[in-house]
């Protein structure tokens, strides 16, 4: 029988490369979607995942079409999808201007929201017809999403406002979804936001006419990630120390990898519209819960206009 597939974005590195490992460790084949295919296939082998458990294809989430190809790239290998893991992400907290998407958006929510946004919704139909009991669909959430948690009360604090930029085209000088001035960490905070706000639609919108299960989950703080790799040094050397001495909130990377997979294969994780947490939950075998996400991302308003623009921005209005 033909192994079960699974597609996780943001391979080359930190949770997503864990992830995949995790996934292959469980008899599953890895769909490793990246924009660096040498860096992923090295980083692959150096964690020992066996070359029959994945193959490589490229995607920049920053493209729009580069996501359209990814999906054609994907269904020319004739196999079937059992579940989807948006992981990717990238944080630039020291930006002093923006940056653009090919496309013409702000980057940092061009791939976080709109990148993955756009594969959800084309790969829809292709896990529609897994053979799996349980397809899933499950995106990445983060703590400073939420400005109810001691992780998202450090300022700036999201916010989608009105999603004023995204009304008016979110095209320069719009930078921000909320029509704002620019700021870097408040664009990736907002992406993330729309990241469950997402999930969320989906589960609303498709979950009782496909079967399929979509979530979200937060596995704990991986300090070490490469997501920081943008930021001070000092921070990079001290957020980790922080974490594990400080707050208990530290997460290897493994261990998130690990979190993901029994998020995607777990029974106990078949509830759909769930946003699943592990807090400061850091050793292995501790319980996960079900987390309250940020009111602003369980607004179901606020969800319903965010999608309707976001469908607009990706083309597919």
């Amino acid at each position: 029988m033909e192994k079960s597939t699974v597609i996780i974005t943001g391979t080359s590195s930190g949770v997503g490369l864990y992830s995949a490992k995790a996934m292959a460790d469980r008899g599953w084949h890895v769909v490793m979607a990246c924009r660096n295919l040498e860096k992923t296939e090295a980083a692959a082998q150096s964690v020992g995942i066996p070359k029959d458990s994945y193959n490589i294809i490229h995607i920049d989430l920053g493209s729009l079409d580069s996501v359209r190809k990814f999906v054609q790239d994907f269904r020319a290998t004739g196999r079937s999808l059992d579940a989807l893991v948006c992981n990717a992400a990238i944080y630039m907290p020291l930006l002093k201007e923006p940056m653009y998407s090919p496309d013409g958006y702000e980057l940092s929510v061009a791939t976080n929201h709109l990148g993955h946004f756009l594969l959800c919704n084309l790969l829809l139909e292709d896990l529609k017809k897994s053979p799996a009991a349980e397809p899933r669909l499950v995106i990445l959430g983060t703590v400073t999403h939420n400005p109810n948690e001691l992780g998202g009360k450090i300022p700036p604090r999201p916010d989608l406002g009105e999603l004023k930029g995204f009304e008016s085209g979110f095209k320069a000088p719009q930078t921000m979804i909320d029509g704002k001035k620019f700021e870097p960490v408040k664009a990736y905070k907002d992406s993330k936001v729309c990241n469950v706000l997402t999930m969320r639609e989906l589960h609303r919108r498709y979950h009782e006419s496909t079967g399929i299960t979509f979530s979200s989950l937060y596995p704990g703080c991986v300090a070490t990630t490469p997501l920081f790799r943008n930021h001070y040094p000092l921070f990079q050397k001290l957020f980790p120390l922080f974490q594990k001495y400080i707050t208990g909130g530290f997460v290897s990377e493994e261990l998130a990898g690990e979190r993901v997979a029994d998020v995607v294969t777990d029974p106990n994780y078949k509830e759909s519209g769930m946003y699943w947490s592990w807090g400061n939950r850091q050793k292995k075998g501790r319980d996960s819960f079900v987390q309250k996400v940020s009111n602003e991302a369980s607004d179901d308003a606020k969800a319903e206009k965010m999608w309707d623009l976001s469908t607009k921005l990706v083309g597919l209005a």
